[in-house]
């Protein structure tokens, strides 16, 4: 049995080279006879093996380390450009570390993450052109769509993004209040307008918000002012109470409710004064429309052509009210105060109003001529009352 001295390998007698190791073989067969170099071969094959496989894991653990940092090289870059709102950048960071490291769960949720950035970004600048246009209503609606959009999220990058959010609300917030406050707006609006100032929380909405106060207390001011003067107290005082609702710090409204408030008391006394002297008044008008509506200008006695003996006289109604049926009661008296007769005569006009004179006059026929010294006397007049 012929063996390569090289190898160890089986040779035939008329091979030229080894066919397991391709050394040549030697010419004299009785070097082909030994066999030495096989048995060391196959010993050392296991440590062979152990030392490339020890290698082949030693370099791929290096492969693997060195990917590793590539990745977390990666992910630190993609941090950085999102702190400094360059989420393109970002993204593009973070999806090369997902690819120098499989199973990066951070690297995967801020790749997302960086999208919903991106999204958020351009919804933003949508935003600021509709503000220049002057839809703010679309504006704020787009705004509040991308705020939307971190609900399921939490960090730093996530608070400067709300901040970014926040702003934008604000300016375009504050911007719709100074243009509805340049269109004069009525009263209603501008408590409305109040309460939106009040709900921005920040210097320029405070700001503003002041402004509405001063000229909701001008209104209130000027509006319960000329309440006031048509003596309207109690929507005077409810105009002010309604301002101070809006302004409840303003001394000046403070101040015209209790203004209000004395003025309305010294009418009222007034007017109870004013009531008790016209119920005083009206009861001596009724006593002088009753006990003495008339006043006798004059009364005579004549003798007429047929030297019949006349009674006649004028008085003037003095009442406040008409009266009518007015009748005087009269004696006629001898020099010396002896009754000869006494008689009752209406006057004319039937009715008499305030200010109005009348006349009665009455032919007594049966008096002779020796009685024309008579003298008359008023007895009594009397009247009606409507």
């Amino acid at each position: 049995m012929f063996h390569c001295p090289f190898c160890g390998s089986k040779v035939k007698e008329n091979e030229f080279f080894c066919t397991q190791c391709g050394e040549k073989l030697p010419e004299d067969m009785y070097h082909r006879m030994i066999k030495g170099k096989e048995n060391t071969f196959w010993w050392y094959l296991p440590l062979i093996a152990f030392i490339i496989i020890l290698i082949s894991v030693g370099a791929y653990y290096l492969f693997l380390e060195k990917q590793v940092d590539n990745a977390k090289q990666q992910y630190d870059i993609g941090e950085k450009k999102a702190l400094l709102g360059e989420y393109e950048d970002a993204l593009l960071a973070f999806k090369s570390a997902n690819d120098f490291k499989e199973q990066f769960p951070s690297a995967i949720e801020n790749e997302k993450f960086m999208k919903v950035a991106i999204t958020i970004k351009d919804e933003l600048k949508q935003a600021d052109k509709l503000l220049e246009d002057n839809q703010y209503q679309q504006s704020l609606q787009l705004i509040s769509t991308a705020e939307g959009r971190l609900k399921d999220y939490d960090g730093e990058l996530v608070s400067i993004l709300q901040h970014e959010i926040n702003r934008k609300r604000h300016d375009a917030q504050i911007q719709q209040l100074n243009v509805r406050l340049a269109s004069d707006p009525p009263i209603d609006e501008l408590k409305t307008l109040l309460w939106e100032a009040e709900a921005i929380q920040s210097e320029d909405a405070e700001e503003i918000a002041s402004s509405i106060r001063e000229q909701i207390v001008a209104y209130v001011f000027s509006t319960a002012s000329e309440q006031l003067s048509n003596k309207q107290y109690t929507d005077a005082r409810n105009t002010v109470q309604d301002g101070l609702e809006y302004v409840p710090n303003s001394e000046k409204l403070k101040s015209f409710k209790t203004t209000i408030e004395k003025e309305k008391t010294a009418f009222e006394t007034a007017q109870q004064q004013r009531i008790e002297q016209a119920i005083i008044a009206a009861e001596e008008e009724r006593e002088i429309n009753k006990n003495d509506a008339v006043e006798l200008l004059d009364i005579k006695v004549l003798q007429d052509e047929q030297k019949n003996l006349v009674v006649t006289g004028d008085l003037k109604s003095v009442a406040t009210v008409p009266i009518h049926t007015v009748s005087v009661d009269y004696v006629l008296l001898d020099p010396d105060e002896n009754e000869i007769l006494s008689n009752e005569v209406y006057v004319y006009p039937e009715t008499l109003y305030p200010e109005e004179e009348g006349k009665f006059d009455y032919t007594h026929f049966d008096i002779g001529n020796e009685n024309m010294n008579l003298k008359v006397k008023i007895e009594k007049i009397s009247w009606f009352l409507d």
